[in-house]
Formats: structure tokens, C-alpha cells, sequence
């Protein structure tokens, strides 16, 4: 059995062995099923399954991608299973699977495999370890997924490797000047300018300058969705407190769709360390917690779509709808959770939509990390978000200009990370500074940044081609604008007693104006911006939706 560099270390865990009263206990839960030498079980790009424990025979698994290139990962002998997170979703396979000799495998469903989880505690915790470390292995072999064909430094690239890291998605990337088979690619589709970047499916299909929505079809990630369909709950928005409900709720039962713009996760998971989260001692970082949640959503069986903006609550209607943005599609559900965070707020540069993306970045992920090696950057901002990109930054880059206009970092940032931006050689404090300017080309992207000192009323310029901008975030509440739900002077959402203005009310302490509709975590007027206090909201209106739900007649 072949095993890569991933699974050296944890070969148990990525590829456990069945005990034969493990599997008998399974039985109940799939069927058996014969494949004949060579046969194909599952077909990356289009193959949805759950899982097979091989009973006899082998199943080769074999990395593949839209452009043929095919290796193999591993063979799973009896006793063994193969599956990774996919599986749990309902999404096309990103692999290969052939029989090696005469096979029998006991067959489960998706749904199936979710209810064994939920009956086999201990057993489950086994299949879903081996199935992170599995999709861990396809995401650093970049052997399979999505193959994206452009010249490095290309906006739209770097977007969409963007979206892709950030929502767990192997690819792997080739440039036209260097890669023969990237050449031929272009040679047979002719690309104009507008045509960059090539997408290669793993289905082989390829697309010129996709849309994420298209890629999201491509990967599975933003599957069909029926309108007549009456959802339990539906929750506008995966960062932290949207997962906690979506988890909660379903671990509970209800069924639940969650619906996300960009990303799980949110603005959370673009947090390079979360230090001050209730157990982990030494940290977390924002993309592992939001992994972590998303798993467990999964595995309870919500229904994640992503992207797919929310463009209207329709809240005159019973059952409560989501139009879809851009779409007639309406989504019923009989409680709606806002979970919608913010968007980031921009400052005002006459130019700054030309860079971004080429030099202007509004999170610090290792993918912008990776652009910063050796070179001077700047950050502007004195939030702790601002503080944890500073110090993680500042690990990759020669020097990182931290700018802030306040006198000092003490009202806006939590002491351990002012005392660690102290400590930290390559970071440089300029208070009371902003950004006037920014100089570039559309070609080669960012070249020059000016600074204002406002004390010394002197201005600077610095060769910069790296700006990350963490100035805070406005509340993502205009889609609401049709409906009764009300929000403060600044558009976060009033809930409980602050909608009731004061007044006794037996409306829960989380629910907005609009009866059945909810309010968690940074959208909502007097939230605690914290992850863990977005966790805590995330799940404590699972009680208020079940309280809610008891009162009201079934639709």
C-alpha cells in the first residue's frame, strides 16, 4: 500500500482498520455491492457517494484532474473505507476510485452515513479524523481539484485562489509561460484578456474567467435548491455564529440550510491566532476553528450553500422567504437567523478599487503572506483583527508599518497583543497616520503608497506593493430594507428588548421586530465582538427558535 508524506505520521488515523464487529454493526446502516477488476466505484467531478468499507478486493484511489494527470494516493485493503469530506456534503468526488481485482463493499448512502455518526459515537469520531487528514492530503498534493491557468500575479487568480483556500478546495495552479500542458490549454481555447483565468473542473469541463457561483456548481459547494422545500430554519450567514446555530439546530433535529456569501468562517477565519478563545491554551487560528465547525455542520447534516447572497427577507409572507440575490429563487423557511456580520469598510482613496486584489488586501491569510516575503508592507488599523494580522505578517514580511490615527493602540486593542506588537523587531507603530494615496498601474498592480503624519502635518512616500486594510466593517443589513426588521442609527439590528425600546415584551432576547426572524452575533445592535461571544449568541437562539416554533401552527 502506497501511503504519501500526510498520512506518514498519522497513517492510523487517516487510514484506520475496521474491526469485523465494527463493520457488522455497520451492516444495518448500508448494503453490499460487487465490482468487477478494474471497475470504477467513484468518478471525480461526478460521483456522489457516502462511504464503502471494503469487505474483499481492493479500491485504488487515484488523484485526477480535468486535465488527465492521474497518481495514486493509496489502496484500501478489507477493513478499510474510503470517503473524505465530500461525502458528508453530498458533493462530487474528488478522486478516482477503481476496483483492484473482485469487490465487495458494503455501500452507504450520504444520508446513511450521517446516521451511523450520530448512532456510532466513537466509531464516527474515527471516520470524520480520517476524513480531514484525507482532504488535508488532496489540498497539499494539489494533484486534483480545480486547475486554474494564468500568469502569476494575476488579479483574478489570486481571487480565486482566495475563495478556494479559504472554503477548503484543493487546486493547483499553472502558468501558460512554463507549463506545457497550461500552453496547449490556451493554444486550443484562444483566450482574449477578458477570458483570464482558465478554469479546468475536475470533471474536465473548463470555463473562461468563471464566476465563483460557477465554480461553486463545479465543486458541488452551491447545489440546486428548491423553493418548495420548507426549511426548518434558514441562516443567512457561516461566520462563527451562524456555524454555532447551524450546529446546534441540527444536532437538534431541525433542518436547517445555511446560506454564505464567500466564505465559512467569515471575517473570523481570515484571524491568523485567536489567543483568547475558552479552550485553547496555546491558540487556534481562525481558518481551523471555522474548518473544525464546518465538519461538524456536515456531519449533522445541514445544507451549506455557497456563494449565495441573500437578496431580500420577505417577511410579510408565512412562511417567512430568502430571495436569492440575482435570482427569483425564494427559499421558505419557518425562522430565518441573521448572521449576515459585515463588509469590510474601505477608505477613501479615489483609486483604491484598481488595487484591490493587486496590492490591496482586506485579510491576512497564508495566501497574502505568502506574496510579502522579504518585501516592507503596511497595515492600517489598531482593532485586535488588525493586531493578529500585524504579528503574523510580521513573521513573513521585512517590516510591517502598522498605522492607526488614534494617540495609541490602548482603547482599541487587547493589551497581549499591544504588548506583542512591542516585541516584535519588524513592526513599526505610526500613530496618529493614514493613507492619502496609492500609485500603480492596472499591469504591474501597487507600487507606491503615501502617508500623512498628522502630528507633523509632513507627508511620505514608501515603495510599497502590500497594503491590508483592517479599518472595521459596516453592518451587512441593506438587503433588509423590504422587510420590518429594524435596525439602529448605524444599520446594526435591534433585538429583544432593545427592538421592544425598553418596553416589557415577550418577544426572545435575540428575536427582531419581525416575529421568527433573529439576530446573532456582530450584526446585532450591542453585540460583544468577540468569537467567542458570537459562538455563545450562535447557540443560545436555538432554544428561542424551539420556543418560537412550539407557539406556532405547522405550516
Amino acid at each position: 500500500m502506497a501511503i504519501y508524506d500526510t498520512f506518514k505520521s498519522r497513517a492510523a488515523q487517516a487510514l484506520p482498520q475496521l474491526t469485523s464487529a465494527e463493520i457488522k454493526r455497520m451492516q444495518r446502516f448500508g448494503a453490499m455491492a460487487c465490482f468487477r477488476d478494474g471497475e470504477r466505484l467513484f468518478e471525480a467531478g461526478r460521483t456522489s457517494f457516502g462511504l464503502y468499507v471494503v469487505i474483499k478486493g481492493v479500491i485504488r484511489i487515484s488523484r485526477y484532474d480535468g486535465l488527465g494527470n492521474t497518481s495514486v494516493i493509496t489502496e484500501h485493503v478489507a477493513g478499510e473505507f474510503a470517503g473524505e469530506i465530500s461525502q458528508f456534503s453530498g458533493a462530487p468526488s474528488l478522486v478516482n476510485g477503481h476496483a483492484v481485482g473482485e469487490v465487495e463493499v458494503l455501500a452507504l448512502t450520504t444520508e446513511a452515513l450521517r446516521s451511523l455518526l450520530m448512532a456510532e459515537a466513537e466509531l464516527g469520531e474515527r471516520i470524520v479524523r480520517a476524513f480531514i487528514l484525507r482532504r488535508l492530503e488532496l489540498i497539499e498534493s494539489k494533484a486534483c481539484g480545480l486547475v486554474l491557468v494564468a500568469t502569476p500575479g494575476h488579479p483574478r487568480m489570486h481571487a480565486l485562489q482566495g475563495w478556494l483556500t479559504s472554503n477548503g478546495h484543493p487546486h493547483k495552479v499553472l502558468d501558460p509561460r512554463a507549463d506545457e500542458q497550461a500552453r496547449a490549454l490556451c493554444a486550443h481555447y484562444q483566450p482574449t484578456a477578458e477570458d483570464w483565468t482558465l478554469v479546468v473542473c475536475p470533471d474536465g469541463c473548463v470555463k473562461k474567467n468563471p464566476s465563483v457561483v460557477e465554480i461553486g456548481r463545479c465543486l458541488g459547494t452551491l447545489p440546486e435548491m428548491e423553493d418548495d422545500k420548507l426549511w426548518d430554519v434558514i441562516v443567512v450567514g457561516a461566520g462563527p455564529a451562524g456555524l454555532a446555530t447551524a450546529v446546534y439546530a441540527a444536532s437538534e433535529g431541525l433542518s436547517v440550510l445555511a446560506l454564505e456569501t464567500r466564505a465559512y468562517g467569515g471575517q473570523a477565519a481570515a484571524s491568523a491566532r485567536i489567543e483568547n478563545y475558552l479552550g485553547f491554551p496555546t491558540g487556534i487560528s481562525g481558518g481551523a476553528l471555522a474548518g473544525r465547525a464546518y465538519v461538524q455542520s456536515q456531519k449533522f447534516g445541514v445544507k451549506m450553500a455557497i456563494p449565495a447572497p441573500a437578496g431580500r427577507l420577505l417577511c410579510d409572507q408565512n412562511p417567512l422567504q430568502v430571495e436569492m440575490c440575482g435570482s427569483l429563487t425564494r427559499l421558505r423557511a419557518r425562522a430565518v437567523v441573521l448572521s449576515c456580520g459585515a463588509r469590510y469598510r474601505r477608505p477613501s482613496l479615489a483609486n483604491l478599487k484598481q488595487f484591490e486584489g493587486k496590492g490591496v488586501y482586506y485579510w491576512a491569510s497564508p495566501l497574502e503572506a505568502g506574496l510579502c516575503a522579504s518585501e516592507e508592507v503596511i497595515l492600517v488599523g489598531g482593532g485586535n483583527s488588525a493586531g493578529q494580522a500585524a504579528v503574523y505578517l510580521a513573521s513573513h514580511a521585512a517590516k510591517v508599518h502598522l498605522l492607526i490615527r488614534k494617540d495609541s493602540l490602548a482603547s482599541t486593542m487587547s493589551s497581549y497583543l499591544i504588548e506583542r506588537i512591542a516585541a516584535t523587531p519588524n513592526i513599526e507603530l505610526h500613530t496618529q497616520s493614514e493613507i492619502v494615496a496609492l500609485e500603480g498601474c492596472d499591469e504591474e498592480g501597487l507600487q507606491q503608497v503615501r502617508v500623512r503624519d498628522n502630528r507633523a502635518g509632513t507627508e511620505r512616500d514608501y515603495d510599497t506593493c502590500r497594503v491590508f486594510l483592517f479599518i472595521g466593517a459596516d453592518p451587512n443589513t441593506g438587503w433588509l430594507g423590504d422587510c420590518g426588521v429594524e435596525v439602529d442609527g448605524k444599520g446594526f439590528i435591534l433585538t429583544g428588548l432593545d427592538a421592544a425600546g425598553g418596553a416589557p415584551t415577550t418577544r426572545s432576547g435575540l428575536e427582531t421586530t419581525v416575529p421568527g426572524v433573529f439576530a446573532i452575533g456582530d450584526v446585532r445592535a450591542n453585540s460583544t465582538k468577540r468569537v467567542a461571544a458570537a459562538v455563545g449568541e450562535g447557540a443560545a437562539v436555538v432554544a428561542q427558535i424551539h420556543a418560537y416554533l412550539a407557539r406556532r401552527p405547522v405550516v
